[in-house]
């Protein structure tokens, strides 16, 4: 293998780790909790979707408690772990959307609810939308809360890119390890069919939240989507100057203040 390959091979495998995050003990504070029954003011329990290379709790350490501290029911699931026991978002986004509808339903039954909310984070901020257009979950989610979700695809600030300019490069970076990874790709079929017959579903409400200084998920406008009750939020339009990273933005006290409003 040639020292350009290596080259592209190294910094794509960095940049696929989305919101690689150790794998932790559940966030306490209500989080998890399956004897939470949602209040008058909070109707609705929160599911949270986490990102590539990622697990529910440690993806949302920051968001989840701060939604509990609310009256939220919240829970936070590991969804697609096709390799490595505890590292989610590796198996094909079928699949894991359809699990992750399973445990919709769970919730759904534990809390009886007639509804959930969602809040997801990178690759869990697109994930839900093919449950939504593809397993019935329009019927079940109410508000859809994405943290700079690749909607349109990702170019990894060009590594995806430079990438193709090496066949077989991006097959031998993921082999069997990761078979959501070229799903993410701008341009893969995966995208084409999701956003294919329009991006949002009758009923649902959507609200996604981005930055400009996300170096993953680009070009930043790839998060933003288009359809009905659809609010597209870039942070620094109303905090400019404001660094906020991919990763820091399930953690960012900015970031989680628009979540919690828009679940409000």
């Amino acid at each position: 293998m040639n020292r350009v390959l290596r080259r592209i091979l190294a910094l794509s495998a960095a940049g696929l780790m989305f919101t690689a995050v150790p794998a932790t003990a559940a966030p306490s504070g209500g989080v998890n909790d399956w004897s939470c029954r949602p209040s008058a003011a909070h109707p609705r329990p929160v599911v949270a979707a986490h990102g590539l290379f990622g697990n529910g709790p440690g993806n949302f350490l920051a968001i989840a408690p701060a939604l509990a501290a609310k009256g939220h029911c919240v829970f936070t699931p590991t969804y697609g772990q096709s390799a490595i026991p505890g590292i989610g978002g590796t198996d094909y986004i079928q699949n894991s959307a359809k699990e992750f509808g399973e445990y919709v339903d769970k919730v759904l039954t534990a809390t009886k609810a007639a509804k959930v909310d969602v809040v997801g984070h990178s690759e869990g901020g697109i994930m839900p939308r093919y449950y939504l257009k593809n397993y019935g979950g329009a019927a079940k989610v109410n508000h859809f809360v994405a943290l700079a979700p690749p909607n349109h695809g990702t170019t990894m600030s060009g590594i995806a890119e430079l990438a193709k300019l090496f066949p077989g490069a991006a097959q031998l970076l993921v082999g069997g390890l990761c078979k959501s990874c070229l799903q993410l790709i701008r341009d893969s079929d995966f995208i084409r069919e999701l956003n294919a017959g329009g991006e949002t579903q009758p009923g649902v409400r959507y609200t996604v939240i981005v930055s400009t200084s996300d170096f993953l998920v680009t070009p930043v406008s790839t998060s933003l989507l288009t359809g009905p009750d659809v609010r597209n939020i870039v942070i620094q339009d109303e905090h400019p100057g404001v660094f906020v990273g991919h990763i820091g933005l399930a953690y960012d006290s900015i970031s989680i203040g628009y979540v919690t409003a828009a679940l409000a």
